[in-house]
């Protein structure tokens, strides 16, 4: 390691370290515009000046100079200081003086780095440079003449993303930064490039005007549009969540996040349910929350009692409800709504085993019935980077456009039990392998694709598409045989925990009672409805799909008489006469930590080891498509918001939106 003096401060960097992250070591500040860690270098902005010793007398750029043994670097001279100043000068000659009306403001490298490292004063007096405006779809807002060509954008659609939609055309003053063709970006990634962005040339669209950063309450929260659960902070001002923004966790999402995520929070606040209704000759009237509690009591379930959960409630509310009808004298309860009845005595089968991080070291991918770009857009960006690492993918399902070379072996899932053999050289040449099984696939693949990642010595992996589904499995959120058990029981009711993806017909005879926060097609089937809070107003536990507990917290009051779902359960118990041992959600959360003490320690969860491959597992079946058929509205809340139905509607299906009156 080479050992470099910073400042007069000596110390050991890291092989192949840079001058800039040798200074950084030393708790030194550099300004910096294009540089960015998880991007390659390109050295446009050249504000990341220093003095480096032995090498010419003048000042160098840090991001692209490689530490070597014995340098002596200055930050802080005058060279460097003269030299940022003019590099700052030379920055905001075209730089327009938007600070008041642009929507960086407050939150801008720019202004930071203006104040800090600038001149006090400008000797430009000549007409400023102006750029038209260029077209980035319904997320991205641009105002390109704030740009100073740092390039982040573009390294990050060609690197991180993999869509090469972004790209820079003209030389010198003529530089622009473009889309091709002046089409929108549509890769489910785009909006990152607005966090990358060092001053105000690329927005948020649906944010703009809305909001200063100074003016907003910040929460700590996760993602619940996948089951990645990428750690997002809400960003509130009174009642309203005004925007989401990715955290850097180097484990989940590093610091991206897919435009659901980002952009469905507009949903938060439209179609929301905020009062008790109950169905009345054949028509949902607006009732009170005493008359609902005694409908159902009189309903006298006994023990034909069901719950079954949605894809995005937390573990408290599940073992809420679990304790309910254990209570009643019920086991009937279901998480997987759509009817998937695989095997859940063993955890391990149904985890992402490799990790997220761990994936991104294989050396051979085989991908069976999953559509991962709109499925975990984030787990798409670390199988690009083993793809960079040398790695080999092959896809069994319908083909979808890969960000990175892959072999599709065809729809049928019985390919599997005769691969050609490419496939079994790629994993035996292969230190680390990954199998990774989709939803879609699980019913008819997930033996025999068990049965290749033994015989390989591969990572097995599960890769869900719901958030509450690892941690509804974790509290036995599940029958033997899915959705059927449910149907054959019979129940007199039904409580409906934010599932809108069911089928509601078999429980015609039933009580169906909602309990949810937008009126979607639960809402729409049922009998009672009792407004419950979104994952933005309430505490929460939620279990990503590589087993990892994490927690959410409240952003924000639900609407109306909405309350949080927990509470509803527990006024429930207090109507049917039954005890639930808890009063308050600390109590709840304790009763479910003491049933399962996994959930109570955020990290990793070991599910013990993998349970033993049946070598004569056969697989079988076709997959015609995959279970997500619209990327932008794929939950409730995504399908009340105006942004993902423009998004779906333009991006995806070639069309403008209706406005109101057509």
């Amino acid at each position: 390691m080479p050992k470099v003096t910073v400042d007069g401060q000596e110390l050991e960097v890291p092989e192949g370290a840079t001058v800039l992250q040798a200074c950084e070591l030393a708790g030194k500040e550099i300004p910096r515009f294009c540089y960015h860690e998880r991007l390659s270098i390109a050295g446009n902005c050249r504000m990341c000046l220093v003095e480096v010793k032995p090498g010419p007398p003048k000042p160098q750029a840090s991001c692209a100079l490689p530490a070597t043994e014995g340098q002596e670097i200055r930050t802080d001279s005058e060279m460097v200081k003269t030299a940022r100043e003019g590099v700052m000068e030379f920055l905001l000659i075209n730089h327009p003086l938007d600070c008041p009306i642009c929507d960086q403001g407050g939150e801008c490298d720019l202004q930071d780095q203006s104040v800090a490292y600038g001149r006090g004063a400008t000797r430009y007096e000549e007409n400023k440079r102006a750029v038209t405006e260029k077209y980035m779809g319904p997320l991205i807002k641009t105002v390109m003449t704030r740009c100073i060509h740092c390039t982040r954008c573009v390294r990050f659609s060609e690197e991180i993303a993999g869509v090469d939609e972004i790209g820079a055309v003209g030389r010198g003053e003529d530089m622009q930064i473009t889309t091709y063709l002046e089409q929108a970006a549509e890769h489910e990634l785009s909006a990152n490039v607005i966090d990358l962005c060092p001053v105000g040339a690329l927005t948020s669209r649906p944010y703009a005007f809305e909001a200063r950063p100074w003016e907003l309450k910040k929460t700590l929260s996760i993602d619940v549009s996948d089951a990645v659960g990428a750690n997002i902070r809400l960003d509130s001002r009174g009642r309203e969540v005004m925007r989401a923004l990715p955290r850097v966790n180097d484990a989940v999402n590093e610091e991206w996040l897919s435009d659901k995520g980002r952009y469905m929070v507009d949903g938060l606040s439209k179609r929301r349910l905020d009062k008790v209704f109950m169905r009345k000759r054949g028509k949902l009237q607006a009732a009170s929350w005493d008359e609902a509690f005694k409908a159902i009591a009189k309903a006298k379930p006994g023990k034909a009692i069901a719950a079954i959960a949605g894809d995005m409630v937390d573990c408290e509310t599940m073992f809420a409800a679990k304790t309910l009808l254990k209570a009643c004298g019920s086991n009937l309860i279901e998480g997987r709504q759509t009817g998937m009845d695989y095997d859940v005595s063993n955890l391990a089968a149904v985890n992402f085993n490799s990790t997220f991080e761990g994936l991104e070291h294989a050396g051979a991918i085989l991908i069976v019935g999953s559509h991962i770009r709109w499925e975990a857009p984030l787990v798409n960006v670390r199988i690009r980077k083993a793809v960079k690492r040398g790695a080999k993918v092959f896809v069994v399902g319908p083909e979808w456009e890969t960000t990175f070379p892959a072999t599709f072996l065809g729809n049928d899932l019985s390919v599997l039990n005769d691969l050609p053999g490419e496939v079994a050289t790629a994993f035996k040449d292969a230190e680390r392998g990954a199998v990774i099984v989709g939803g879609g696939a699980l019913k008819g693949a997930h033996g025999k694709a068990l049965a290749l990642a033994s015989e390989w010595g591969a990572d097995f992996n599960v890769l869900h598409f719901s958030a509450a589904r690892m941690g509804g499995l974790m509290l036995g959120f599940a029958q033997k045989g899915g959705m059927a058990d449910i149907v054959a029981a019979k129940p007199k009711v039904v409580f409906s925990l934010g599932a809108d993806e069911m089928d509601f017909e078999p429980f015609a005879d039933a009580l169906k009672v909602y309990i949810g926060h937008h009126g979607d097609r639960g809402a729409h089937a049922a009998d009672i409805i009792l407004p419950g809070a979104s994952y933005a107003e309430k505490d929460g536990t939620y279990v990503n799909t590589e087993g990892r507990v994490q927690f959410a917290e409240k952003a924000v009051f639900a609407p109306g008489d909405a309350r949080e779902d927990w509470t509803i359960l527990r006024a429930l118990a207090d109507a049917l006469k039954v005890d639930v041992g808890f009063d308050s959600f600390a109590e709840l959360q304790s009763a479910m930590i003491a049933e399962v003490p996994a959930l109570g320690v955020e990290g990793l969860v070991d599910y013990g080891a993998l349970p033993k491959a049946d070598a004569a597992a056969k697989a079988e079946g076709t997959m015609s498509a995959y279970p997500i058929k619209d990327f932008y509205l794929t939950n409730p809340i995504a399908r009340a918001s105006e942004v993902m139905q423009r998004c779906s509607s333009e991006l995806l299906h070639g069309g403008e939106l209706a406005e109101a009156a057509e």
